[in-house]
């Protein structure tokens, strides 16, 4: 997650590098998003004939090839093509977490060891934003992916290859072309599974306004310094943090889809505030009240997929990180569309129009299945 924090605390910056505005710099998210697409579809079939371990290991190999290639990109050519390797690592890393999860634990812990990992992955902004920040400060933003995402990448590779057990229900490359054939129309053929996907690509191009743009917003429409931006967006990271952990603490209390609604819902609303308050600190505030209900969202609509179809979890999470992928390739090229022709309210009220419309979708169609595979 750590080149995707990067982007947003330092666009304005990387875009000075290559004489491009927000906007457009704010594009190599768009591409790498759209490669995270193509590649989470076609995890569905490489999670049916590899093990699940492996392809997590090769999803970390990429996220250090593009540090690399990001630190040293001569152009705006370049580091589009290396950033968009972000896309592809993303597409294997999460659909295979959240795949493991489900093979390791039972349907009851299910829920909680997700929101851990989820708060795993905004703890990387809070403890990462002040790091990115000084490192900034230092060596310029070029820096931040050698010095910080190439570590922390060659750190999370060594942790999995030596922590993570191997799973005998891992697939094995002799299973036939039928069996990733038949995920995908399981998959496809479930109406509440298809309606979860559609709603979640909803909500992910929603949450774009306060995950990529908020940062850019702030500095712009209040001219604050970097260094507020920083304490910022660590206080957005504790908050979803928090919401990652609460809504792994209470989907089984309150239920997965009823979670996911709620968090798609008031994460649209907030996202239209935030953007429409002439008030600094009003505006952080519907912000960060944004990104609690973001990281409730993403917990309770992962426990939510990841027992649409659970005889294809692998398949299922795959395609479910492609509509994420989709989503934000669709949130970030429409939001950098509208600052050029608009400005930051309009992009607030699309966006958050787009997260409710998923809350709709997710409320009629989607069926929380009981399983307790």
């Amino acid at each position: 997650m750590v080149p995707t924090m990067i982007t947003g605390l330092l666009l304005i910056e990387m875009g000075l590098s290559f004489e491009c505005s927000v906007g457009v710099m704010g594009q190599i998210r768009t591409l790498s998003s759209i490669v995270g697409v193509v590649f989470s579809l076609l995890m569905g079939v490489l999670c049916v004939l590899f093990k699940h371990k492996s392809l997590l290991l090769t999803g970390l190999f990429f996220v250090g090839v593009s540090a690399l290639g990001c630190s040293f990109s001569p152009n705006f050519t370049v580091i589009l093509i290396f950033y968009s390797l972000t896309g592809l690592a993303i597409a294997v890393v999460m659909p295979m977490t959240s795949t493991l999860v489900g093979e390791h634990f039972s349907l009851e812990k299910r829920a909680s060891a997700m929101g851990w990992v989820i708060a795993g992955m905004s703890l990387s902004y809070l403890i990462g934003a002040p790091i990115i920040s000084f490192i900034a400060g230092l060596g310029g933003w070029r820096m931040t992916f050698f010095g910080f995402v190439l570590p922390i990448a060659i750190l999370g590779f060594l942790l999995v290859a030596m922590g993570l057990p191997s799973t005998s229900s891992s697939p094995k490359p002799t299973m036939s072309k039928t069996s990733y054939s038949e995920g995908f129309k399981e998959v496809f053929s479930n109406k509440s599974a298809s309606a979860c996907l559609i709603g979640f690509a909803l909500s992910a191009a929603g949450w774009q306004a306060i995950l990529l743009y908020s940062v850019s917003f702030f500095r712009q429409q209040f001219l604050v310094s970097t260094g507020f931006a920083t304490v910022f967006l660590s206080g957005g990271a504790l908050c979803y943090t928090v919401g990652s952990l609460v809504g792994g603490r209470f989907v089984n209390r309150f239920g997965r889809k009823t979670l996911t609604v709620l968090g798609c819902f008031l994460l649209g609303m907030f996202t239209i505030s935030f953007t429409n308050l002439p008030n600094l600190w009003l505006s952080s505030a519907f912000s960060y009240l944004g990104s609690l209900f973001a990281g409730i969202r993403y917990t309770a609509s992962s426990s939510l997929t990841l027992e649409q179809v659970p005889k294809f979890r692998g398949t299922m999470m795959s395609i479910f990180s492609a509509a994420d992928s989709l989503g934000s390739a669709f949130g970030a090229g429409l939001g950098g569309l509208l600052l050029l022709l608009y400005n930051y309210e309009l992009l607030g009220i699309f966006l958050g129009a787009i997260g409710i419309a998923a809350a709709a979708i997710l409320h009629l169609l989607v069926i929380d299945q009981p399983q307790l595979s």
